[in-house]
């Protein structure tokens, strides 16, 4: 399978992305690097086993493939850093029409990844007009926009108050906050991501035994449909799908009771082989990219 063309060239790329489900139209991506495939010798990463490079690196082609032939334009990180969670581009930073806030993650050996890609969005024209600064912390994982206007935020073991007080500061719009539970520590990481994936403007795959109470509640106010996602596929990041436009998605292969209740409500889905570097590091496709453009 030819790896889609990159786009790094152009001296400026496109913004603005205050939507989880509009459709993307720009994407930034990290490939599998050195460090990602040295990340289970260190277990403060949290990896399951050690990195199949070969692998890892054809399943990341398929994944940007999949996103090109859906017509979205891939731009690659061209940049190096120590952490192995760099691949998953989702959590260093937050899009905004505005331009970009660096986010400071809460997990230590994630530090210093925003800085990477803050350096990679000035050489791109992205403008960064914000940033949460310790004791702060935030993980993208933890941000979604329901609405242009309404930013969903979880208080997490990621995401403390003195970063979402801060992200308040920065972002327009209202900002609503939901707590989740402490569930299997700081060891593994429950986002707020973890336990919703919106599909479209009234449609959201759920894992309801731990979605917070408000948003369950909110969502139902807004008349959003949810989907639940089988038990028996969490841990294959079932819940975890990305929308390349309303009502069309890319899941990782291996939950076919997921996939079959989004096609019955009359969902898109593309899969592809996620192993190595979806499940084995515990981050879906949603954590593999970071929207630039959404229109």
């Amino acid at each position: 399978m030819a790896h889609a063309a990159t786009l790094d060239a152009m001296p400026d790329v496109p913004y603005g992305a205050q939507s989880a489900t509009a459709r993307l139209r720009h994407v930034l991506v990290k490939r599998p690097h050195p460090a990602f495939f040295r990340a289970f010798a260190d277990p403060a990463h949290g990896f399951h086993h050690p990195v199949d490079v070969d692998r890892a690196q054809g399943e990341h082609e398929w994944f940007v493939d999949t996103l090109a032939a859906l017509g979205v334009t891939v731009h690659e990180l061209g940049l190096e850093h120590p952490s192995p969670d760099l691949v998953y581009q989702y959590d260093p930073a937050l899009v905004t029409d505005r331009g970009v806030v660096l986010l400071r993650s809460g997990k230590p050996t994630r530090r210093g990844e925003e800085v990477v890609v803050g350096e990679w969005f000035s050489q791109h024209g992205i403008p960064v007009f914000g940033r949460v600064e310790a004791p702060g912390t935030v993980d993208g994982g933890d941000v979604f926009w329901l609405r242009p206007d309404l930013v969903c935020v979880g208080r997490s073991l990621r995401t403390n108050q003195a970063g979402i007080d801060q992200l308040i500061e920065l972002l327009e719009g209202e900002v609503r906050v939901f707590d989740l539970p402490y569930d299997r520590g700081p060891d593994e990481c429950l986002h707020l991501m973890s336990v919703i994936s919106p599909v479209a403007d009234d449609l959201a795959l759920v894992e309801l035994g731990r979605l917070p109470a408000g948003l369950h509640s909110l969502l139902a106010d807004l008349g959003v449909h949810m989907v639940s996602v089988d038990q028996d596929e969490v841990a294959t990041l079932g819940c975890n799908v990305l929308p390349v436009s309303p009502g069309v998605v890319v899941m990782a292969e291996g939950n076919p009771v997921t996939r079959r209740r989004l096609e019955q409500e009359g969902v898109e889905v593309h899969v592809f082989v996620g192993d190595e570097i979806c499940v084995n590091g515990s981050g879906g496709p949603t954590c593999l990219t970071r929207p630039l453009l959404r229109a």
